[in-house]
Order: structure tokens, then sequence, then C-alpha cells
């Protein structure tokens, strides 16, 4: 069991350091089929693990400036309060059912991310941005040059960015209480596609959130069930040394790479949820 627990912590760790997710997603199921955890007792077990683990990467991130941590904590503080939501529903929620979801959600996410690298392969036309810097309105015409710009400031409008925000933190702030996961595999692709950020930036502010997320939604799981520190532990520690293989993994691939490979990782995990929960394979 120790060595079970041990691998499944690297696998986590090198999930949530390269990909800024997935950790969860692997260690709910793992917890539940592989360590013969209740599904309530794997939930709570789980946030603690995803949690360490995500603050011990939100660190090493934050060294190569990949954390943006102005919409990282809006995204955390938000998500925090609809994840005691997302956890009072989850309590009525048969377990099967909940699995089952988790796989369709997964599915889902999955096929969005791998469509969106389908076309990111096309060529595409030269387009002129309009660029909002941090205190004033859109400054570049089709006439001027355009310079590389940060993440921040490719937030197209402040309102609409703000919107965004508490958009993206509702939804994944009630998936990290119900499912009892930290949310990067929601997060990241919310960070890629609402709000234009690019991989390594959105798996380094990912990390952020799902730290702040996993706190609270743990606050309202603690006491639900008993904990086993002879699984947590162990589990916990290997993550948090595959934490930093996975940030050197990840800077060996391209972006497109990264986002394929994840979305693959959703869609295996899924299938295999999936076929558990419906009975397809022996629980």
């Amino acid at each position: 069991m120790i060595a079970v627990a041990i691998a499944l912590g690297l696998l986590i760790g090198l999930s949530l350091g390269a990909m800024g997710g997935g950790g969860s997603i692997l260690t709910v199921p793992a917890l539940v089929y592989l360590l013969d955890q209740p599904l309530s007792t794997a939930i709570t077990q789980s946030l603690i693990i995803v949690g360490i683990s995500s603050a011990t990467g939100v660190l090493a991130h934050a060294r190569e400036g990949r954390v943006r941590w102005r919409a990282g904590i809006a995204l955390g503080v938000v998500g925090g309060v609809a994840a005691w939501a997302g956890t009072a529903i989850g309590r009525h929620v048969p377990s099967d059912a909940t699995l089952t979801a988790f796989a369709v959600l997964m599915v889902v996410v999955a096929t969005t991310l791998l469509v969106r690298t389908r076309s990111r392969t096309r060529p595409q036309p030269e387009k002129v941005p309009s660029l909002v810097p941090a205190g004033g309105d859109p400054v570049v015409t089709p006439d001027e040059d355009v310079e590389p710009v940060d993440d921040d400031i490719r937030m197209v409008h402040p309102a609409k960015a703000a919107l965004r925000i508490v958009v993206a933190g509702l939804g994944i702030g009630l998936l990290t209480g119900f499912f009892g996961v930290g949310g990067g595999f929601v997060i990241v692709p919310a960070l890629i596609l609402f709000l234009g950020y690019s991989m390594p930036v959105a798996v380094g502010t990912s990390l952020l959130v799902i730290t702040i997320n996993s706190a609270v939604a743990l606050g309202s799981r603690i006491g639900d069930a008993p904990l086993d520190w002879s699984i947590i532990a162990p589990v916990a520690i290997a993550a948090i040394a595959g934490s930093f293989l996975g940030k050197r993994v990840a800077q060996r691939f391209s972006d497109t790479a990264m986002t394929r490979a994840f979305g693959v990782m959703l869609i295996v995990v899924a299938a295999y949820v999936a076929a558990r929960s419906i009975g397809v394979l022996p629980n």
C-alpha cells in the first residue's frame, strides 16, 4: 500500500507541476479504487494532498514569473465562496452519480482543449490586438507596430476581465466543493480560453487558485470523515517531489504538446472512472 501511495503521489505531483491540474482527478479515483477509501474520505484526503503539493508548486513557478497573483487570488476568493455551496450539494448526491458526472465533465473539458489545439496549428491571418494598459483605454491602432504583451494586459478590457474571473471562479468553486477536486482541470482551460494566458502562465496561476480552493473546500469538509495519515503523508510527500519534476518536464515541451497531453490524460481517466461507476469494470 505504501508503494502504491508513493507512486500515486509522484503522478499527482508530476501532473500538477507540468500541467497545473489533473492532480485531484487522479487522486480521488485512485484513493477509491486502488487504496479502498470511501468516496467521502477520499475527497477530504484529496484536498489535503493536492493543496499541499499545489502550494509547493506555486513557489517554484513564481520564481519563473509564471504566476498572475491578482487574477489567481481573485479566482480563488470567488471560487472559495462557491466551494461551500458545491460541498452542500455534493452531500445529497449518490457516489456513483457523482463519479459518472465527473467523467462526463472531464470529457467535455478535454474535447474543448483538443479542438483548440487543432485550430492553433492552422495558419491564421495576422491580427492587431486591441490592448488595454493597466489604467486606460485601448491604445493600439492598425497603423501601429505591435509589441509582445504580457498576459495580464491581454485581458481585453478590465470590466470584461472582471466578469470572466467571477464567472470562472464560481464555476471552479462549485466543482471544487462538489467533486472534491482542486479544479485545475477546469482552471487551466478557463485561464487559456477565457483570459488568453499561455500554457506556462496558466499552469502557475492555476496552482495558486487550487491552493486557495482546496483550503476553503477542506474547511467545509473537515470532520465529515476520518483521515488516514498513513496514506496522506506518503502521497503528499511524493507529490511535492513530483511537482518539481513536473515543472522541469513542462519546460522541455511546447504549449501545444502540453495542452494535448493534458486533454488526452483527462479522456483516459474519464473512461476508467465511467467504466467503474456504471459497472462495466468490477469495483
